[in-house]
């Protein structure tokens, strides 16, 4: 069995290197290892060919297999991912409040690293670059707990990594893999405080429950995305359906991708046929309330249990409202505060929809799919949290630091 104590030791002894490191040397160190993805993408994608077969023979499902597949563009992505972060601003070090009290004491509030980061996650070969650049960025050690599906993939790309990092005079231990597929190895790793000083995972609602459940490390919870578009009476209807179209089918398999449609009563019969008509080539299933049923003769019926689903197949939930006090509570009830859009020309509409969904991102005329780190032009995320304490929606770099305060004295004693 993996030993995990020795890890977080390994880990905890390379944050003081980390902490020295100025912005400069960090981001000359990210450039490194973007290319180093680059230079090795073949050797990556020959790990992820296994994992890929072995997921085939599993019958994993097709939503599952788009999240494990590496392509020459998605590395590509990766390693652009780390520029961006190479090129932001280094926030360590930052003054995020300073004054001074009346007895003279001066008082400073500077970012600075967690220290150890762990990170559980399935099938998602692109977090580890992702989590490696945030965290690296933000001087925090990462130890990484991926799924068995991408065990290979996984251990290429930390691989590659770690190499480009030595090859910079970077610690190799800034980035360590947990490559057990033990269940009490991952039961474990939630218990090792002392060395990590927070746990984020990225999966199922069964893992992230996991570990909220059994964690003694402070957690970050990132949820499940049951996201909604609520189509209001006064939306461009053919805006409308190139929304839905994105937000469901650009990629399937994502916690950003659209799982439920609200429609407005008054234009259902106007849009849903033209919805249905475009969906039909990615061949969507619908699954919709009566008055849907009504309307598009091969919808299935919708139960309670399709509402509150996050699908991550091409299948779409619809309901029928009959006003956008409706949608809102619908949304509210089902939803999961990860992402909800409004396609309205009502600029009334749209900001009661933004003020009152209960959300980490809302959107009016938009898709969903843009709720992502990249997108939003953090370089990358670490998760997208769905919590309301310390970080909410994508996570960046600010997202992965804490704070202290330092304080100047001239002799002050209190009396």
């Amino acid at each position: 069995m993996t030993d995990l104590t020795a890890m977080g030791a390994r880990a905890a002894a390379v944050k003081s290197f980390l902490q020295k490191l100025n912005g400069e040397e960090k981001s000359r160190g990210l450039l490194a290892a973007a290319l180093a993805l680059e230079e090795k993408t073949e050797r990556i994608l020959a790990a992820n060919a296994t994992d890929m077969e072995n997921a085939v023979k599993s019958g994993m499902s097709e939503g599952l297999q788009d999240r494990l597949r590496l392509t020459p563009e998605r590395i590509g992505a990766m390693a652009e991912g780390l520029r961006q972060v190479a090129e932001l601003p280094d926030c360590i070090g930052e003054v995020m409040e300073e004054f001074q009290r009346p007895n003279g004491l001066k008082i400073k509030k500077l970012r600075v690293p967690m220290g150890v980061i762990g990170i559980i996650y399935e099938a998602r070969p692109n977090v580890t670059a992702d989590a490696f650049g945030l965290c690296f960025k933000t001087g925090n050690a990462v130890i990484l707990k991926g799924g068995s599906d991408a065990l290979h993939s996984n251990g290429e790309i930390v691989q590659v990594l770690r190499e480009a990092m030595e090859d910079c005079g970077v610690p190799g231990d800034v980035l360590q893999l947990i490559q057990d597929t033990d269940r009490a190895v991952t039961v474990e790793f939630m218990k090792l405080k002392g060395y990590v000083d927070l746990l984020i995972p990225r999966g199922s609602a069964g893992l992230i429950k996991s570990v909220v459940e059994n964690s003694t490390i402070p957690v970050i919870e990132t949820g499940t995305g049951n996201c909604h578009v609520y189509v209001d009476r006064d939306a461009d209807l053919e805006q409308a359906a190139r929304i839905v179209y994105n937000a469901k089918t650009q990629r399937i398999g994502v916690c950003n991708a659209c799982e439920s449609l609200i429609v407005h009563s008054e234009i259902s019969q106007a849009f849903l046929p033209r919805l249905a008509e475009i969906l039909a080539p990615r061949k969507v299933e619908l699954r919709g309330d009566e008055r849907v049923c009504r309307v598009l003769s091969g919808c299935s019926p919708a139960t309670e249990d399709d509402y509150g689903r996050e699908y991550l197949d091409y299948i779409l939930s619809l309901k029928t409202v009959d006003s956008v006090e409706e949608a809102i509570e619908h949304i509210n009830r089902y939803g999961t505060g990860h992402s909800e859009c409004i396609v309205t020309e009502n600029k009334e509409t749209a900001e009661q929809f933004l003020n009152e969904v209960d959300a980490a991102c809302v959107y009016w005329n938009a898709s969903t799919r843009f709720t992502d780190g990249f997108e939003f032009g953090f370089g990358a995320e670490i998760g997208i949290s769905t919590q309301k304490l310390h970080a909410r929606g994508p996570m960046g770099l600010r997202e992965l630091t804490s704070y202290k305060y330092v304080i100047y004295g001239s002799g002050q004693v209190r009396e």
